[in-house]
């Protein structure tokens, strides 16, 4: 069976590309714009793991983090960003604190990507 995976990003189009990446290459995806979109997602599917853009409006990935990190404390975590306000590692070492197992800075190329999805999904449980 293949694993399952949660994409969380408000650009839609960037989305839409890591999501057909992962199908290409075997995983069952769902996608949400934002983190409240996603964990309605959460409450019906069984999801391995979750992609998380970081700056997003309605939720944004860090309350979407401690929320996973709460209710579903099994499920890997890649917090992604590109920055904002303030830089990217910034926001990354904030996700990585409350609980991302994995983070990346935007722009990053598709090899990466998917290694640390393998890798993510290697020691969810």
């Amino acid at each position: 069976m293949s694993k399952t995976i949660l994409l969380i990003d408000d650009d839609t189009d960037f989305r839409l590309m890591l999501k057909k990446l992962l199908e290409t290459n075997h995983y069952r995806v769902f996608d949400a714009k934002n983190g409240a979109e996603g964990m309605s997602i959460m409450q019906t599917e069984d999801i391995h793991l979750v992609v998380t853009d970081i700056i997003m409006p309605d939720m944004d990935g860090i309350e979407t983090i401690m929320k996973i990190r709460s209710d579903y404390p099994g499920t890997s975590i890649i917090a992604i960003s590109g920055g904002g306000r303030i830089s990217p590692a910034d926001y990354l070492n904030a996700a990585h604190t409350l609980g991302a197992s994995r983070v990346m800075a935007k722009p990053f190329n598709n090899e990466d990507f998917l290694k640390q999805v393998h890798e993510a999904l290697s020691e969810s449980s």
